[in-house]
C-alpha cells in the first residue's frame, strides 16, 4: 500500500489522528449514518465508481483511506496535483494485469480530480466502463462543472458537508483521549517518556470549533499548536480560551471567487433582499466583501435587483443603486463598505414587485415565439414624401389610446400593475 497511508513521527497531528474505521469517523451522518447507502456499500465491500464532493477537511480522503483498509481490492492513491495521465496509465496497466491474471480488483482513488482537465479525465473513461479500475474521485469543486459528463454519469456523487460545530468538538475530545493514552506517540520530540495529561476547557473548545468552520484539519492543527506551545505545569497541559485564540487566531473565510462559494453567496444575498430580510442581506454582503469579492460585481447584481424585484414600486431604488456604483468607483474599498450596506438595507426594505421583469419576459417570449406582424403603418417613421405616399405615419394621433401593437397581438397585455 502507498506509503502515504503509513504512520510516521514526522506526520502532522491531523494525519496521525486520521480515523481508521467507520466507527471512528465523525460527521456526514446524512450519507454515512446507519443503513445509509454509502455505509452499506463500504461495509459490504461492493465499491462502485464514486465522486466525493465537499469542502476541505470534511473527511473525503479519510473515508477513502478507511475503504482502503477495509477493502480486499488493491487500493491505489493518486493525486491529480502531483501526478499526470502517464502515471495514471501505468496504474491502469497494472490493474488490467491484476484483473486478468489474479482476478484482483483495483480501486483507484484520484484526489483533487478537478485538477485534471476534461481531456485528461477522458483517459479514465474506457477503463471505468470496462471495469479495469473502480474510480473514486475527491473534489472540492462542483463536479457538475469540473468532471466530464460521461465520467460523471458512471459514478455516484456523494456530497460531503462542512463538519458541524458539535462534531468538531467531538473530534477534539476524541483526539485528546487518544493523545493522553500515549503522548509520546503523538509528540515524541516533546514528551519522550513523560507522563502528562492534556485537557481543554469548554470555551477553548468552542473557540476552535467556531473558527475552523467545519474543517477538521484546521481544528487538529490548532490543537497541535496549542499543545506544543503550552508549558507543562505539574505534568499537565491545560488549554484555555486565551491559548486557543492564539492557536487559531483569525479565521480564514473560505470563499472562491471563481467557484460555488461565489455564486452561492450572491444568490443568498439576492434571495434575502427579495424576502426583505435586512439582517441576512447584510450578513451575505459582509461575507463577500470581507472575503475579497469585487464590490462592483455585487453592485451590478444590486442594480439588476432594483429593476427586477422592485421596479416601478420604488423607482428611487434604481437611482440609488447607480449612485452607489459611482460612489464606490470614486471612494474605493474598504471605505465603500458602508455605502454598499446602505444600498442593501434600502433594497431590502423597499416594496417589491416583479411586474417590470414579468412584463418584459412576456414581451420577449412573443417576439421569439410568435409571428411578427408588420408594425402598423400609422406609427412607422415617415421622413420622406414617398414613404408618406405609401401611408407611413398616416392617421397618427399623438395621444390616441388605441393599441399600437401589431395586428395579431393588438389585445395582448404585458404590463400588469
Amino acid at each position: 500500500m502507498d506509503n502515504l497511508f503509513q504512520n510516521s513521527n514526522h506526520l502532522p497531528l491531523a494525519e496521525k489522528l486520521r480515523p481508521k474505521t467507520l466507527s471512528d469517523f465523525v460527521g456526514q451522518e446524512h450519507i454515512l449514518g446507519k443503513d445509509k447507502l454509502l455505509r452499506r456499500i463500504i461495509e459490504s465491500d461492493r465499491i462502485v465508481p464514486m465522486i466525493f464532493w465537499g469542502p476541505p477537511g470534511c473527511g473525503k480522503t479519510t473515508l477513502a483511506k478507511i475503504i482502503a483498509e477495509k477493502s480486499k481490492s488493491d487500493f491505489v492513491f493518486f493525486s491529480a496535483v502531483t501526478g499526470g495521465v502517464a502515471d495514471a496509465r501505468k496504474i491502469i496497466d497494472k490493474a488490467r494485469t491484476d484483473l486478468e491474471l489474479y482476478q484482483k480488483r483495483t480501486i483507484l482513488f484520484v484526489d483533487e480530480i478537478h485538477r485534471f482537465n476534461k481531456s485528461q479525465q477522458d483517459a479514465f473513461l474506457p477503463f471505468v466502463e470496462n471495469g479495469t479500475v473502480i474510480l473514486l474521485g475527491a473534489t472540492t469543486e462542483n463536479p457538475s462543472f469540473t468532471v466530464n459528463a460521461p465520467l460523471l454519469s458512471r459514478a455516484r456523487v456523494f456530497h460531503f458537508r462542512e463538519i458541524e460545530k458539535g462534531d468538531t468538538k467531538k473530534l477534539i475530545k476524541n483526539a485528546l483521549k487518544k493523545i493522553n493514552k500515549n503522548p509520546a506517540e503523538y509528540f515524541p520530540t516533546i514528551f519522550h517518556n513523560k507522563t502528562v495529561k492534556i485537557s481543554i476547557n469548554e470555551k477553548a473548545s468552542d473557540h476552535i470549533a467556531e473558527l475552523c468552520e467545519g474543517d477538521a484539519r484546521d481544528a487538529y492543527n490548532a490543537l497541535e499548536l496549542a499543545i506544543i506551545s503550552t508549558k507543562i505545569l505539574r505534568n499537565q497541559i491545560i488549554i484555555d480560551e486565551k491559548i486557543a485564540e492564539e492557536a487559531i487566531q483569525q479565521k480564514f473565510i473560505r470563499y472562491d471567487k471563481g467557484a460555488d462559494g461565489h455564486y452561492d453567496a450572491i444568490s443568498a444575498l439576492h434571495k434575502s433582499l427579495r424576502a426583505s430580510d435586512v439582517d441576512a442581506g447584510l450578513h451575505y454582503l459582509a461575507r463577500m466583501l470581507e472575503a475579497g469579492e469585487e464590490p462592483l460585481y455585487i453592485i451590478r447584481r444590486l442594480i439588476r435587483f432594483a429593476s427586477e424585484d422592485i421596479g416601478i414600486k420604488d423607482p428611487q431604488a434604481l437611482i440609488l443603486a447607480v449612485s452607489v456604483q459611482q460612489a464606490v468607483h470614486f471612494v474605493g474599498m474598504p471605505e465603500s463598505n458602508v455605502i454598499i450596506a446602505e444600498l442593501v438595507i434600502y433594497l431590502a426594505k423597499a416594496p417589491k414587485s416583479r411586474a417590470v421583469d414579468d412584463a418584459y419576459a412576456s414581451a420577449k417570449d412573443d417576439v421569439l415565439n410568435q409571428r411578427l406582424d408588420p408594425i402598423p403603418l400609422d406609427i412607422r417613421n415617415a421622413p420622406t414624401k414617398m414613404m408618406k405616399d405609401f401611408g407611413f405615419g398616416k392617421g397618427y394621433e399623438m395621444y390616441n389610446t388605441k393599441s399600437h401593437l401589431p395586428e395579431n397581438l393588438k389585445n395582448k397585455k404585458y404590463w400588469k400593475e
